[in-house]
């Protein structure tokens, strides 16, 4: 898969509703808060993140749902292949592994079903799905960009 098919699956996503979008906003910080405290619960969080990489995983959660909630007033399909790509390569820089996007995302997706009323949470839903359903693909395009970032500059 690469970027042109991502932003063609993204294109089947629908839009949530004005009154989806602002209870799931009114929500953001309940859901990081406690994203945060069971991604950091886990045993196996220094092998998700790296080591010394706790702050910047508890910044990402609170960044990455205000960034769904903007996804979801005023969605654009490129706009959220690019910086799931973008966060994808970016973070994974940092020393997080690949690993922890499912755990992320599937927690996530159980904070979700719990805090939201069912039919705020099947409105957004199919976004998350569409991360966790396209992490394979990121990780191929990022390992791309990653390779072609860490090539020697050619002058000419």
């Amino acid at each position: 898969m690469n970027e042109e098919k991502l932003i063609i699956s993204a294109q089947e996503l629908k839009q949530p509703s004005e009154e989806a979008t602002k209870i799931f906003y009114d929500k953001i910080d309940t859901i990081a808060e406690e994203l945060n405290r069971i991604m950091l619960g886990r045993p196996d969080i220094d092998r998700l993140i790296g080591l010394k990489n706790r702050e910047m995983m508890e910044n990402n959660s609170r960044n990455y749902l205000r960034f769904m909630g903007a996804i979801f007033h005023s969605y654009d399909p490129i706009v959220l292949v690019q910086t799931s790509l973008w966060a994808f390569r970016a973070y994974r820089a940092h020393g997080f592994y690949i690993e922890y996007w499912p755990a992320n995302l599937d927690t996530t997706v159980q904070i979700l079903k719990k805090e939201l009323p069912e039919k705020v949470y099947k409105e957004i839903y199919p976004f998350f799905e569409w991360l966790i359903v396209n992490i394979p693909a990121f990780v191929i395009i990022t390992d791309t960009m990653l390779k072609e970032e860490s090539k020697p500059y050619e002058y000419i």
